[in-house]
Parts: C-alpha cells; structure tokens; sequence
C-alpha cells in the first residue's frame, strides 16, 4: 500500500499520519536489503540507498545501519535500532566519555557520536543525491536509531541546514544529550520533532540523569494504548503502575515487551481508527 497521497509531504506540525507511517519505516530499517526495497517500492519510493558500518570489539555494537528512500514528493532516512539487552549496560556505564554534540554544541553520548559518524557522511550525500525535486525530508528510528535520527536531524540543523530535516519522529529512543544541545535542538525543529514513548518502555530511562536528557515533544502511549501529548510526572508513575499490574506474571519484562516497535505501530493503528 502506498504512502496516502493526502500526507502533507511538509507538514510542519504534528501529524498522526506521519508518526504511522515512519514507525513502519523504523520497522522495516530491521529487514534486508531485498525487503526493504521491496516494501519501499509498494509504498511509492523507487529509490532506495542503504547505510551501513561495522565496528570491531570492544565497541558494544556489532554495526550501524540505516537506508534512505525516495520519491518524487518524500524522503525517509530510517535509522536502524537494536536488541535493548544489547545495550542496556553499555547506555547504564557513567564511565563512559562525552562525545562533542553537533555544531559543537554541548554533549552526546560517546556510543551514539561513534555510531552516528559511521554513517552520517553517506547519509548526507545520498540527500544531497535524492532531493531533486525539493522533496522534503524525514529522519526517524527506533530505540538506538531514534537517538541517531535526532541527531541527524540536529546535525544537518547546526551544519548543513541546506540538507535540513523536515520533521523527526522517533520510537522508544534513550536519552542522547545534555540540556544545553537539547535546548538548541528544541528551538530549531519546536513542532518539528515528536518522541513516542510506550509506557514502561526500558530504553527511554537511559542513559541516567542528570548527565543526559531528553528533547521536548513527548507523545506519551499510556497503559490502555493512548496517544497523551502530555503526562505529569505522577501521572506518568501511576500509569506505569497500571502497565506492570497488566502483567503480574512477568512485570520485569514488561519494559522490555513495551519496547517493541510492533508495540509502538499497534498503538498509532489504534489511534488513526
């Protein structure tokens, strides 16, 4: 099925519609290269370019992906996440060092500032490549690659604002930076950028506070699949209270269940009926 021609392609504000259809590009950034240029292709993008670094021990991730599809009117970079056990240390390590934020601005995790440069250079020339016809541009992931997506999004903001994202949507992404990047970030993208968090998802606890924050724009899916654009902190607690009483025989893995992109695309489908 192809993207609905009646998305507004530059929507500068918050669309429902687009946070469906960018969650199911976060999904497929976990398939092959065959499927995702086969599904891209059924939903109207005829080019499709993929994004891809390996690293070496003892760096705790096995690779950095993501591909990039186009069409006449769009263009998604969808930024590959992974396994939360596979990260769930690393991203609780204090020791681990800074990483300059784009444009020099404040700080970023040193995992994600690794990860992102692997990548970033081919992402930018692909764009540079693809927009041909003014299209505009989407930056989206899930869990690891919602942290790259907006940092992507922050580095074509603060050094290539030629290649300027569009919007930014993200799925179950950790905490990336300091508040003094996350302040610059919300003043560029403000009704740009929109952070999904499932309830007692795992991953958007870490890595702690006060070392590292969120940016702004929460859309907060409660305990009964509800898309809340906003949520009080004892709101949020009772909530989450909720979600784990929904699953008495196995309340630690609820976290790691909510996680799931599939949960993510199956409360936005209940949202858009």
């Amino acid at each position: 099925m192809p993207v609905p021609s009646t998305i507004d392609h530059h929507a500068d504000s918050y669309s429902l519609a687009h946070a469906y259809w960018l969650a199911q590009a976060s999904d497929l950034a976990y398939k092959n290269e065959t499927a995702i240029e086969e599904r891209a292709g059924s939903w109207g993008f005829d080019r499709v370019r993929h994004h891809h670094t390996r690293f070496t021990p003892p760096f705790p991730l096995q690779d950095t992906q993501a591909f990039t599809m186009a069409s006449d009117h769009m263009i998604i970079t969808a930024f590959r996440g992974t396994e939360p056990a596979q990260i769930r240390d690393w991203l609780s390590d204090a020791t681990t060092p800074p990483w300059p934020g784009p444009g020099k601005t404040g700080y970023i995790h040193y995992g994600f500032g690794e990860a992102l440069e692997s990548v970033i250079p081919d992402v930018k020339d692909t764009l540079a490549e693809l927009r041909t016809n003014g299209q505009s541009v989407w930056f989206t992931g899930h869990s690891l690659g919602g942290a790259l997506a907006m940092l992507a999004g922050a580095r074509m903001y603060l050094e290539e604002p030629r290649l300027h994202a569009d919007g930014v949507y993200t799925f179950g992404q950790p905490r990336t930076c300091d508040r003094l990047l996350a302040a610059a970030y919300n003043k560029g993208f403000k009704q740009r950028m929109y952070r999904f968090v499932n309830n007692n998802d795992i991953v958007p606890q870490l890595p702690p506070e006060p070392a590292y924050t969120h940016v702004d724009h929460l859309r907060y899916i409660d305990s009964s699949g509800k898309i809340r654009e906003s949520m009080t902190v004892l709101g949020g607690l009772a909530d989450r209270a909720k979600g784990v009483t929904a699953a008495p025989f196995a309340p630690a893995a609820d976290g790691l269940r909510d996680h799931s992109i599939h949960q993510y695309i199956r409360a936005l489908e209940k949202n858009l009926t």
